[in-house]
């Protein structure tokens, strides 16, 4: 199994998994109207992705972490740093990569994206896909709380 974290606002717990989000307000790889899903291949990953949109002057909600089990004969989608056109990591840079996921998702090969992170481009995040007939697979723990160190956001 790949494991991967979702870390939410505890008052969506229950539907972090419905691409719902990603849908209304897009998301870095996805346009408004396609469902996704974001993880990232380690807790501490999924924690600075949550913290690269927070504000030191606005305390973050209580959040909770909750865990993916994705099987390893499962197919994923890759694309690596090479395949993405330069400029990539920068804000203005978001464009190619919400076509590129949206391509993904209407085309409905995989269930998983498997993409470099922004953050730390190292390091992978998985964009799951809630309408694949595969993402039944994807095994999703429940929700434990999770709780920022005070001192990352002053």
């Amino acid at each position: 199994m790949i494991r991967a974290w979702r870390i939410t606002d505890e008052k969506y717990a229950r539907r972090a998994f419905d691409g719902e989000g990603a849908r209304r307000y897009g998301g870095r790889w996805n346009h408004k109207g396609s469902s996704a899903v974001y993880t990232s291949d380690s807790l501490a990953l999924a924690a600075l992705e949550q913290l690269v949109h927070s504000s030191a002057e606005i305390p973050l909600s209580p959040r909770v972490a909750i865990s993916v089990d994705i099987p390893t004969d499962l197919a994923i989608t890759v694309i690596s740093p090479s395949e993405l056109p330069e400029g990539w990591r920068r804000t203005d840079g978001v464009e190619a990569l919400k076509e590129r996921g949206t391509r993904w998702l209407d085309a409905g090969e995989t269930a998983v994206l498997s993409v470099p992170s922004v953050i730390v481009p190292k390091e992978l995040n998985y964009v799951l896909n809630p309408e694949h007939p595969d993402f039944g697979r994807i095994e999703i723990g429940g929700p434990e709380v999770f709780e920022f160190d005070p001192r990352l956001l002053s």
